[in-house]
């Protein structure tokens, strides 16, 4: 293995979310910003949105049920 060309390692890096989150990790970057952690993700806190899958699949197939007569 060659010296001198691997990058320098923090394994105190900090990730800053835009909520105002901080984490503390191992990276090659000390200081690294996000827009979206588990603290503020709507799947992780639960307050997302569900996307209505089944209007649209019902909105398919009455438009392929008109074309079909």
């Amino acid at each position: 293995m060659k010296s001198e060309i691997h990058p320098k390692y923090f394994p105190q890096a900090k990730i800053k979310c835009a909520c105002g989150n901080i984490i503390a990790v191992g990276a090659s970057k000390e200081k690294m910003e996000v827009e979206i952690c588990s603290k503020c993700h709507p799947f992780y806190t639960g307050k997302g949105r569900l996307i209505d899958a089944a209007g649209r699949v019902e909105r398919f197939r009455a438009r392929a049920s008109k074309k079909r007569k």
